[in-house]
């Protein structure tokens, strides 16, 4: 990896970016990355914010585009450890920045500020980068206090895998993260990979808090298991399906960084009130 100071002899086609996390904090910040990794499949799982139209698809992490990636010259390729194995490669292209955001033994939405703080100042954006994450803090700070008034009950978050399956969120990933810095008791106590997540059966979700409320984060795979759900005993037999505290809430990037661990904070707490009316 090269430093910042090796970015004014590269090329001159931006800063391209081989992580949605990464290419979602440049757009908070007000920087347009050049391309993006499955650009394909934005929509569908960061959803917010919209990536303008004129950023280029490199293809997907593992099948990476690397003559569209050489034609672009980049002055700068944001990565991350998961793809450390290309660093070889390309850096050869441009220099390129390793961003850890989950790793063992750490915690992610510490990470993600601090990395925020990082790639500000590489791409020239300083002021903007503590405009928002002042921002970010205060958002937090007022999700907190609805929090309190509202009396949250204790929250699990999963996504289905299929109809038998989920994965769990909490731990020291993203989704835990911010839900310890809005207040909200996570009803989850088992364990979870640093990634923050930990994929059980469905029947697992009996071991929950019985006042637990579960939230669902969407994409539903297979879109319609709440319709199959609804036939299984195990599953009407659990309690928040019974009381009706079960919610759906819209796609957020459970492998993202502050811009997702704040979308997903209003989501949670947006989603409690409406129940609690």
């Amino acid at each position: 990896m090269t430093g910042a100071p090796a970015i004014a002899n590269a090329g001159d086609g931006g800063v391209v970016s081989l992580d949605y996390g990464l290419a979602s904090t440049m757009l908070a910040l007000g920087e347009i990355p050049r391309a993006v990794v499955s650009l394909r499949n934005w929509a569908e799982w960061v959803v917010e914010p919209a990536m303008p139209p004129d950023v280029v698809d490199l293809g997907t992490t593992s099948e990476i585009n690397l003559e569209v990636l050489t034609s672009i010259r980049p002055s700068l390729i944001l990565s991350t450890p998961f793809l450390a194995a290309l660093d070889e490669k390309l850096a050869r292209i441009a220099p390129v920045e390793r961003f850890t955001i989950y790793a063992e033994h750490a915690e992610a939405l510490d990470c993600s500020y601090a990395e925020t703080l990082r790639l500000g100042t590489m791409i020239g954006r300083p002021k903007e980068t503590k405009a928002f994450l002042s921002h970010a803090d205060a958002a937090f700070d007022r999700l907190r206090e609805r929090t309190k008034s509202l009396s949250a009950p204790p929250v699990a978050v999963i996504n289905f895998i299929d109809s038998r399956h989920a994965r769990i969120y909490g731990g020291p990933g993203l989704f835990g993260g911010a839900m310890k810095r809005i207040g909200i008791e996570n009803a989850w106590k088992g364990e979870t990979s640093y990634w923050g997540f930990q994929t059980i059966g469905l029947e697992q979700l009996a071991e929950l808090d019985e006042e637990a409320h579960l939230i669902v984060v969407s994409p539903l795979l297979p879109p319609d298991v709440l319709t199959q759900l609804s036939d299984s005993p195990l599953w009407t037999s659990l309690p928040f399906v019974r009381q009706r505290r079960i919610s759906v809430i819209p796609g957020v990037l459970m492998f993202g960084m502050v811009e997702e661990a704040l979308r997903f904070s209003t989501l949670v707490v947006d989603t409690l009130e409406t129940a609690a009316r």
